[in-house]
């Protein structure tokens, strides 16, 4: 077995942690992969794979070789994508980090058509509404918003949206409809306490410009437990429209003090330091920004 036919199995036993799953994949017996990745440890003089009776752990050798040949393979691929041409679709593994809330409302309801288009592409969405390190993680993509705390990072602004006021239609039945930042002092509020939250915001209209320190009995780090306390009526929040998208469309929530502006908050598109943006990271950013511009 050539090398290149070696490395290729390699990564696919890491990615899928199996050495069976790697042989489906590539329709021969187990041995055959096991045994490809035996004589590739002799031709590098390392171990790249611990092997368990549970589990398949790269040693850290095959960490980083891991990382440098899946870079090289997909380099190779888009080598041959750029030969062919974009009709021939894209093809291989596609790595996405992205926030659990945002990609349930925003992402996936519109990936069967991405899918379609690209019938011999896999795409492992890597939710967590953490900032993971993308190398460590093997991602070719991730979706961040807001201020991007590492300005080395390669990455593209593809989307913006409003925060806005938002509570339920009862919600604000019942304890009044703020008009003015300083009606918002009479309010409980839920406080998302993640980057670009917090309780302190500033308000402008026109020329002018109004603090408010939010009051909040609850205090929640993540977007789907925001949407389930402001639909539960426990009060108003200052949140993105992205957060509320089907809400704010179907009235179940509504904004508030529209003619006030508040921060807006931005989506971008960050690749793995050092490395060029692939093919398949390029489409599937453009897919995103479409999705949002409709």
């Amino acid at each position: 077995m050539d090398r290149l036919a070696a490395i290729e199995m390699f990564i696919r036993v890491v990615d899928t942690g199996s050495f069976s799953a790697a042989a489906r994949h590539y329709e021969v017996g187990q041995p055959a992969v096991s045994k490809a990745v035996a004589h590739l440890e002799e031709w590098l003089g390392v171990k790249l794979l611990l092997r368990s009776t549970r589990a398949l752990t790269p040693t850290e050798a095959g960490r980083n070789f891991y990382q440098r040949a899946r870079r090289a393979v997909e380099e190779a691929d888009e080598a041959v994508l750029a030969a062919r041409g974009t009709a021939a679709g894209l093809s291989g593994k596609l790595r996405v980090s992205a926030a659990v809330c945002f990609a349930r409302l925003h992402i996936v309801p519109r990936l069967p058509q991405f899918m379609e288009q690209h019938p011999n592409l896999e795409l492992e969405l890597v939710l967590d509404d953490r900032n993971i390190d993308l190398v460590d993680e093997g991602i070719d993509v991730a979706l961040r918003m807001g201020a991007l705390a590492d300005s080395s990072m390669t990455a593209r602004r593809i989307a913006e949206a409003r925060r806005r006021v938002v509570a339920t239609p009862e919600y604000f039945r019942r304890h009044g409809t703020p008009a003015v930042p300083a009606d918002l002092l009479a309010h409980q509020a839920v406080i998302y306490t993640r980057d670009g939250g917090g309780e302190d915001w500033k308000f402008r209209k026109e020329t002018a410009e109004f603090s408010v320190k939010m009051q909040g009995r609850v205090k929640i780090n993540a977007t789907e437990g925001l949407r389930a306390a402001v639909l539960a009526g426990m009060g108003l929040a200052i949140a993105s429209e992205w957060a509320f998208t089907p809400e704010l469309k179907s009235g179940a929530v509504v904004a508030a003090m529209d003619d006030w502006v508040l921060p807006s908050i931005s989506l971008s598109a960050v690749y793995p330091t050092g490395r060029l943006a692939s093919t398949k990271a390029r489409q599937f950013t453009g897919f995103v920004e479409s999705c949002l511009a409709a």
